[in-house]
């Protein structure tokens, strides 16, 4: 007999997340029980939870509290198509013995293509020279700075689940690899073909630093203004991980003053910046809006590993992308 279903979760993401296919292959699995319902729908309508067992959901899915909890009765698993669960699961979520899955592992896989991208690039000096060229009118006169990848370092912070994609991704190429993670030991590194540092170490001898730390609040405001004035010359810093874990003021202060450095910021705290930013006119500056994520098609490839769970979960097998409470304490 098979479960009973719904989609708790906003249109347009059920649009974007779960496509033709992945809604017919879910179809195939579990009974629909309803049309997709949005989180303030079921809060004034709970009564379509009641034979609810499994719901499928996304970016605006619905805080699971007491009150829902108590409106569906027979839930046992929730398939988050996207990345953090932060925003939906709470104490009672856990305290109730619920399960839930998450996209994260499939969003990262675009952050970690995108963080390849801009790496390479930074390693060319691609944006100076595309901003000065379009500012002046002109090409420049010498080519400075440019170090290519062949024998440079690249640092990554952090060697979660899209550090990790990144250095494997840049394992083809010609690149030094160090990496900070104080959760990361030998056995990791050497998987990965890097060089453990400290944090100081990775700004003082990077070519290109990209970060890939989870907002928490023991790593908000980590990476301070010292970082940035101790980056070698030409050196590129990238954030596709969350805009907090800088202290935004202290590294624009010293993009003001180190012009031969940049930073490229897929993420800003607050996100977008205030209108008077100086991130918005700062020449060695790049901001991005937030797109190394998953947009457009990739956003299918989230829906297709919640069906991916759920074929496992149907036949009681171990899921891949399960988040329990003590994982949830060191996500994003």
């Amino acid at each position: 007999m098979k479960k009973n279903g719904l989609y708790v979760l906003d249109k347009n993401s059920y649009e974007i997340i779960y496509g033709p296919e992945e809604r017919r292959d879910i179809e195939e699995l579990v009974d629909i029980v309803g049309p997709i319902q949005s989180r303030d729908v079921v809060k004034k309508n709970p009564d379509i939870l009641k034979d609810v067992e499994v719901i499928f959901s996304g970016w605006g899915g619905p805080k699971i509290d007491s009150d829902f909890l108590a409106a569906a009765p027979n839930l046992e698993m929730v398939f988050y198509g996207a990345g953090s669960v932060k925003g939906i699961v709470t104490e009672e979520f856990w305290e109730q013995g619920k399960r839930i899955t998450s996209a994260y592992a499939a969003n990262g896989i675009p952050v970690a293509e995108f963080t390849l991208s801009q790496i390479l690039f930074s390693l060319k000096r691609g944006w100076h020279f595309a901003f000065s060229i379009k500012n002046q009118k002109t090409y420049p006169a010498t080519i400075e700075g440019v170090l290519g990848s062949y024998g440079s370092t690249v640092g990554i912070i952090s060697l979660g689940m899209i550090g990790r994609y990144v250095c494997n991704l840049l394992k083809p190429y010609d690149l030094k690899l160090i990496a900070y993670d104080p959760y990361a030991d030998q056995t990791i590194a050497k998987e990965l073909g890097v060089e453990l540092c400290g944090l100081e170490e990775i700004f003082r001898r990077a070519d290109v630093v990209s970060l890939h730390t989870p907002w928490l609040p023991e790593t908000e405001g980590m990476i301070t203004g010292r970082h940035f004035e101790s980056m070698k010359q030409y050196a590129t810093f990238i954030n596709t991980a969350r805009g907090a874990v800088v202290r935004e003021e202290e590294m624009v202060r010293v993009l003001e003053k180190r012009t031969d450095i940049q930073a490229v910021l897929d993420v800003t705290w607050p996100e977008p910046p205030e209108p008077n930013s100086p991130l918005y006119t700062l020449s060695n500056a790049v901001l991005t809006p937030h797109i190394a994520g998953s947009v457009g098609k990739e956003c299918n490839r989230m829906g297709r590993y919640m069906v991916d769970e759920l074929k496992r979960y149907l036949k009681d097998e171990e899921l891949h992308w399960e988040i329990t409470r003590e994982k949830s304490s060191i996500l994003a």
